[in-house]
Protein backbone atom coordinates (compact mmCIF):
# COMPACT_ATOMS: atom_id res chain seq x y z
CA UNK A 1 0.00 0.00 0.00
CA UNK A 2 1.48 3.09 -0.93
CA UNK A 3 1.64 5.73 2.20
CA UNK A 4 -0.80 8.68 2.20
CA UNK A 5 1.35 12.01 1.24
CA UNK A 6 0.65 14.00 4.25
CA UNK A 7 1.61 10.78 6.54
CA UNK A 8 5.65 11.27 4.69
CA UNK A 9 5.56 14.88 5.10
CA UNK A 10 3.99 15.34 8.85
CA UNK A 11 1.05 17.39 7.93
CA UNK A 12 -1.15 14.98 9.51
CA UNK A 13 -1.66 16.02 13.67
CA UNK A 14 -0.53 13.89 16.21
CA UNK A 15 -1.37 13.61 20.23
CA UNK A 16 0.38 15.90 22.14
CA UNK A 17 2.93 14.01 23.72
CA UNK A 18 4.66 17.14 26.13
CA UNK A 19 4.29 15.92 29.80
CA UNK A 20 1.09 18.11 30.92
CA UNK A 21 0.75 19.78 34.56
CA UNK A 22 -0.17 22.78 36.16
CA UNK A 23 1.69 25.07 38.86
CA UNK A 24 0.40 27.03 41.68
CA UNK A 25 2.86 29.45 43.50
CA UNK A 26 2.49 31.06 46.66
CA UNK A 27 5.33 33.22 48.10
CA UNK A 28 8.20 31.01 48.22
CA UNK A 29 6.24 27.84 47.70
CA UNK A 30 5.35 26.43 44.43
CA UNK A 31 3.32 23.24 43.90
CA UNK A 32 3.30 21.41 40.46
CA UNK A 33 0.77 18.78 39.71
CA UNK A 34 1.05 16.19 37.10
CA UNK A 35 -1.73 15.75 34.65
CA UNK A 36 -0.80 12.33 34.25
CA UNK A 37 -1.78 10.82 37.66
CA UNK A 38 -3.03 13.56 39.67
CA UNK A 39 -0.67 13.84 41.94
CA UNK A 40 1.98 16.43 42.86
CA UNK A 41 4.98 16.03 40.86
CA UNK A 42 6.80 18.55 43.01
CA UNK A 43 6.26 20.75 46.18
CA UNK A 44 8.83 23.10 47.30
CA UNK A 45 9.96 26.35 49.40
CA UNK A 46 12.39 27.91 48.12
CA UNK A 47 15.26 25.68 48.28
CA UNK A 48 13.70 22.79 50.35
CA UNK A 49 11.82 20.26 48.22
CA UNK A 50 9.89 19.16 50.54
CA UNK A 51 8.13 16.44 48.60
CA UNK A 52 10.89 14.11 47.33
CA UNK A 53 9.10 14.16 43.89
CA UNK A 54 10.29 13.57 40.46
CA UNK A 55 10.82 15.30 36.74
CA UNK A 56 8.41 16.19 34.25
CA UNK A 57 7.56 13.64 31.87
CA UNK A 58 9.10 10.89 33.59
CA UNK A 59 7.58 7.42 35.33
CA UNK A 60 8.31 7.81 39.20
CA UNK A 61 9.80 4.82 41.23
CA UNK A 62 7.80 4.44 44.45
CA UNK A 63 4.85 5.67 43.31
CA UNK A 64 5.72 8.84 44.10
CA UNK A 65 2.80 11.50 44.36
CA UNK A 66 0.51 8.82 43.28
CA UNK A 67 -3.53 8.99 43.94
CA UNK A 68 -4.46 5.52 44.61
CA UNK A 69 -8.01 4.84 43.80
CA UNK A 70 -9.73 2.61 43.53
CA UNK A 71 -7.71 0.75 46.34
CA UNK A 72 -4.26 1.74 47.93
CA UNK A 73 -1.66 -0.80 48.89
CA UNK A 74 -1.77 -4.10 47.13
CA UNK A 75 -4.48 -6.62 46.43
CA UNK A 76 -3.29 -10.37 46.82
CA UNK A 77 -3.26 -12.34 43.38
CA UNK A 78 -5.43 -9.12 41.90
CA UNK A 79 -8.16 -10.88 42.97
CA UNK A 80 -11.61 -10.14 45.01
CA UNK A 81 -15.24 -10.62 45.14
CA UNK A 82 -18.26 -8.63 44.86
CA UNK A 83 -21.65 -9.74 45.44
CA UNK A 84 -21.23 -13.17 44.10
CA UNK A 85 -19.04 -12.23 40.87
CA UNK A 86 -15.14 -12.87 40.96
CA UNK A 87 -13.25 -10.24 39.73
CA UNK A 88 -10.08 -10.50 38.50
CA UNK A 89 -7.49 -7.07 37.98
CA UNK A 90 -4.15 -7.11 36.21
CA UNK A 91 -1.13 -8.01 38.36
CA UNK A 92 2.25 -5.87 38.24
CA UNK A 93 4.10 -9.20 37.52
CA UNK A 94 4.69 -13.14 37.44
CA UNK A 95 6.69 -12.46 40.53
CA UNK A 96 5.19 -10.16 42.36
CA UNK A 97 1.55 -11.16 41.74
CA UNK A 98 -0.07 -8.33 43.40
CA UNK A 99 -2.59 -5.40 41.94
CA UNK A 100 -0.68 -2.07 43.35
CA UNK A 101 -2.49 1.25 43.99
CA UNK A 102 -5.15 1.37 41.89
CA UNK A 103 -6.16 2.22 38.15
CA UNK A 104 -5.58 6.18 37.96
CA UNK A 105 -1.35 6.35 38.17
CA UNK A 106 -0.93 6.54 34.07
CA UNK A 107 -4.59 7.92 33.66
CA UNK A 108 -4.85 12.05 31.99
CA UNK A 109 -6.47 14.24 34.50
CA UNK A 110 -8.01 17.94 33.34
CA UNK A 111 -7.91 21.19 35.29
CA UNK A 112 -11.38 21.75 36.46
CA UNK A 113 -10.75 25.02 38.33
CA UNK A 114 -7.76 27.31 38.92
CA UNK A 115 -7.86 30.44 40.79
CA UNK A 116 -4.91 32.39 42.58
CA UNK A 117 -3.70 29.63 45.43
CA UNK A 118 -5.71 26.80 44.37
CA UNK A 119 -6.27 24.39 41.50
CA UNK A 120 -8.67 21.44 41.06
CA UNK A 121 -8.02 18.38 38.99
CA UNK A 122 -10.17 15.62 37.76
CA UNK A 123 -10.91 12.52 36.05
CA UNK A 124 -13.17 9.44 35.12
CA UNK A 125 -12.43 5.74 36.05
CA UNK A 126 -14.16 3.87 33.53
CA UNK A 127 -15.29 0.47 34.27
CA UNK A 128 -12.69 -2.83 33.20
CA UNK A 129 -13.34 -6.53 33.98
CA UNK A 130 -11.76 -6.46 36.99
CA UNK A 131 -13.09 -3.33 38.35
CA UNK A 132 -16.82 -2.57 36.85
CA UNK A 133 -17.45 0.32 38.28
CA UNK A 134 -17.49 4.03 37.17
CA UNK A 135 -15.81 6.16 39.48
CA UNK A 136 -15.47 10.63 38.94
CA UNK A 137 -12.48 11.74 41.38
CA UNK A 138 -11.23 15.21 41.54
CA UNK A 139 -8.54 16.76 43.94
CA UNK A 140 -8.67 20.35 44.88
CA UNK A 141 -5.47 21.66 46.08
CA UNK A 142 -4.62 24.45 48.20
CA UNK A 143 -1.57 25.98 48.87
CA UNK A 144 -0.15 28.48 51.44
CA UNK A 145 2.93 30.12 52.04
CA UNK A 146 3.39 27.59 54.95
CA UNK A 147 1.20 24.68 53.72
CA UNK A 148 -1.35 22.81 51.69
CA UNK A 149 -4.47 21.30 51.72
CA UNK A 150 -5.86 18.56 49.68
CA UNK A 151 -8.93 17.51 49.57
CA UNK A 152 -10.32 14.36 47.99
CA UNK A 153 -13.17 13.69 46.56
CA UNK A 154 -14.80 10.56 44.97
CA UNK A 155 -18.38 10.19 42.93
CA UNK A 156 -20.13 7.17 42.51
CA UNK A 157 -20.78 8.14 38.39
CA UNK A 158 -22.24 4.76 37.44
CA UNK A 159 -25.86 3.08 38.27
CA UNK A 160 -24.68 0.46 40.96
CA UNK A 161 -22.87 0.20 44.89
CA UNK A 162 -19.23 0.70 43.90
CA UNK A 163 -17.27 -0.22 46.56
CA UNK A 164 -13.30 1.50 46.76
CA UNK A 165 -10.81 2.74 49.11
CA UNK A 166 -8.91 5.78 48.20
CA UNK A 167 -5.09 6.70 49.01
CA UNK A 168 -2.51 9.24 48.65
CA UNK A 169 1.24 8.73 48.34
CA UNK A 170 3.44 11.56 48.99
CA UNK A 171 7.45 11.01 50.24
CA UNK A 172 8.31 14.04 53.12
CA UNK A 173 11.81 15.28 52.64
CA UNK A 174 12.81 16.85 55.26
CA UNK A 175 16.40 17.42 54.15
CA UNK A 176 18.50 14.33 53.86
CA UNK A 177 21.56 15.30 51.13
CA UNK A 178 22.03 11.79 50.06
CA UNK A 179 20.80 7.54 50.29
CA UNK A 180 20.90 6.83 53.85
CA UNK A 181 20.42 10.46 55.20
CA UNK A 182 16.59 9.87 56.50
CA UNK A 183 18.24 7.86 59.64
CA UNK A 184 18.97 11.23 61.24
CA UNK A 185 15.33 12.15 61.02
CA UNK A 186 12.83 12.07 63.84
CA UNK A 187 9.24 11.01 63.53
CA UNK A 188 6.79 10.35 65.70
CA UNK A 189 3.16 8.87 64.18
CA UNK A 190 0.01 8.87 65.65
CA UNK A 191 -1.06 5.58 65.77
CA UNK A 192 -1.48 2.36 68.64
CA UNK A 193 -2.17 -0.77 65.94
CA UNK A 194 -0.45 -1.77 63.45
CA UNK A 195 -1.72 -4.14 60.57
CA UNK A 196 1.18 -7.56 60.34
CA UNK A 197 2.07 -7.89 57.50
CA UNK A 198 4.19 -10.35 55.00
CA UNK A 199 5.25 -9.08 51.57
CA UNK A 200 3.13 -5.97 52.34
CA UNK A 201 -0.27 -7.96 52.31
CA UNK A 202 -1.64 -8.83 55.91
CA UNK A 203 -1.10 -12.32 57.86
CA UNK A 204 -4.46 -11.43 59.65
CA UNK A 205 -2.85 -10.29 63.12
CA UNK A 206 -2.46 -7.18 64.44
CA UNK A 207 0.12 -5.54 67.15
CA UNK A 208 0.57 -2.27 69.06
CA UNK A 209 2.38 0.42 67.46
CA UNK A 210 4.38 3.14 69.26
CA UNK A 211 4.42 5.91 67.39
CA UNK A 212 6.75 7.93 69.98
CA UNK A 213 9.79 6.80 66.57
CA UNK A 214 12.07 9.36 67.74
CA UNK A 215 15.40 9.46 65.64
CA UNK A 216 15.10 6.82 63.11
CA UNK A 217 18.49 5.36 62.65
CA UNK A 218 18.56 2.22 60.67
CA UNK A 219 15.15 1.22 61.57
CA UNK A 220 13.14 0.05 58.25
CA UNK A 221 9.30 1.08 58.38
CA UNK A 222 6.93 -0.55 55.93
CA UNK A 223 3.71 -0.47 57.72
CA UNK A 224 0.14 -0.07 57.86
CA UNK A 225 -1.24 1.58 61.25
CA UNK A 226 -4.66 2.47 62.48
CA UNK A 227 -6.33 3.37 65.50
CA UNK A 228 -5.48 6.78 65.00
CA UNK A 229 -4.40 9.05 67.86
CA UNK A 230 -6.61 12.32 67.21
CA UNK A 231 -6.54 15.82 68.94
CA UNK A 232 -9.77 17.24 70.05
CA UNK A 233 -10.67 18.92 66.45
CA UNK A 234 -10.57 15.15 65.13
CA UNK A 235 -7.35 15.28 62.95
CA UNK A 236 -4.39 13.02 63.95
CA UNK A 237 -1.05 14.24 63.40
CA UNK A 238 2.65 12.82 61.97
CA UNK A 239 5.83 14.66 62.77
CA UNK A 240 8.70 14.28 61.00
CA UNK A 241 11.87 16.86 61.34
CA UNK A 242 15.12 16.95 59.50
CA UNK A 243 17.81 19.64 58.99
CA UNK A 244 15.62 21.28 56.54
CA UNK A 245 12.87 21.88 58.98
CA UNK A 246 9.80 20.14 60.58
CA UNK A 247 6.80 18.87 58.74
CA UNK A 248 3.34 17.74 60.05
CA UNK A 249 1.23 15.68 57.55
CA UNK A 250 -2.97 15.94 59.44
CA UNK A 251 -5.47 13.29 58.13
CA UNK A 252 -9.43 14.14 59.27
CA UNK A 253 -11.29 11.73 60.07
CA UNK A 254 -11.93 10.23 56.87
CA UNK A 255 -8.78 8.74 56.56
CA UNK A 256 -8.61 5.89 59.61
CA UNK A 257 -5.05 4.31 58.39
CA UNK A 258 -1.98 5.44 57.12
CA UNK A 259 1.18 3.73 56.03
CA UNK A 260 4.55 4.40 57.05
CA UNK A 261 7.47 3.83 54.10
CA UNK A 262 11.14 4.15 54.78
CA UNK A 263 11.70 3.67 50.87
CA UNK A 264 14.60 0.60 51.37
CA UNK A 265 13.34 -1.22 48.60
CA UNK A 266 13.21 1.64 46.18
CA UNK A 267 16.00 1.54 43.23
CA UNK A 268 19.68 2.35 44.35
CA UNK A 269 20.24 6.07 44.96
CA UNK A 270 16.58 6.55 46.02
CA UNK A 271 16.81 4.36 49.28
CA UNK A 272 15.84 5.95 52.69
CA UNK A 273 15.98 9.42 51.58
CA UNK A 274 12.69 10.35 52.31
CA UNK A 275 9.62 9.12 54.23
CA UNK A 276 6.49 8.27 52.14
CA UNK A 277 3.82 8.94 54.89
CA UNK A 278 0.12 7.46 53.02
CA UNK A 279 -3.42 8.97 54.05
CA UNK A 280 -5.37 5.68 53.36
CA UNK A 281 -9.14 4.62 54.07
CA UNK A 282 -8.52 1.18 54.47
CA UNK A 283 -5.74 -1.66 54.38
CA UNK A 284 -4.21 -3.60 52.14
CA UNK A 285 -6.11 -6.04 50.43
CA UNK A 286 -9.43 -4.57 51.32
CA UNK A 287 -11.08 -5.08 48.54
CA UNK A 288 -10.75 -8.95 48.81
CA UNK A 289 -11.11 -8.63 52.82
CA UNK A 290 -13.77 -5.94 53.00
CA UNK A 291 -11.81 -4.10 55.81
CA UNK A 292 -13.29 -0.75 55.86
CA UNK A 293 -13.95 -0.74 52.58
CA UNK A 294 -15.93 2.97 51.47
CA UNK A 295 -19.33 1.60 49.29
CA UNK A 296 -21.19 4.35 47.05
CA UNK A 297 -24.55 4.04 46.34
CA UNK A 298 -25.17 5.58 42.51
CA UNK A 299 -24.78 9.08 42.93
CA UNK A 300 -22.94 8.85 46.11
CA UNK A 301 -19.80 11.17 47.40
CA UNK A 302 -16.68 10.37 49.47
CA UNK A 303 -14.45 12.93 50.42
CA UNK A 304 -11.69 13.35 52.65
CA UNK A 305 -8.78 16.34 53.64
CA UNK A 306 -5.31 16.37 54.47
CA UNK A 307 -2.84 19.04 54.75
CA UNK A 308 1.08 19.31 54.93
CA UNK A 309 2.69 21.97 57.20
CA UNK A 310 5.98 22.99 57.17
CA UNK A 311 8.83 24.93 58.94
CA UNK A 312 12.33 25.59 57.64
CA UNK A 313 14.86 25.31 60.24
Amino acid sequence: MTPHPDASTGALPWPDAEPREVAVAVGAAELVVDLRGGGPRRLAVGNWEVLDGYPAGTVPAGRRGGVLVPWPNRLRDGQWSWRGRDLQLDVVSGSSPNAVHGLLTAQPWSVLRQAGDAVSVGTLLEPRPGYPFRLAVAIDYRLADSGLTVAVRVRNAGDAEAPLGVGMHPYLHVGAPQEGGLADAELSVPARTALEVDGGLPTGARRPFDGAIGRIGDRQLDDPVTDLVRDDDGWARVGLRGPAGALELAVDGAWPWLQVFSGDTLPAGQRRRSLAVEPMTCPPNALADGVDLVVLPPGGVWSGTWTLRWSPA
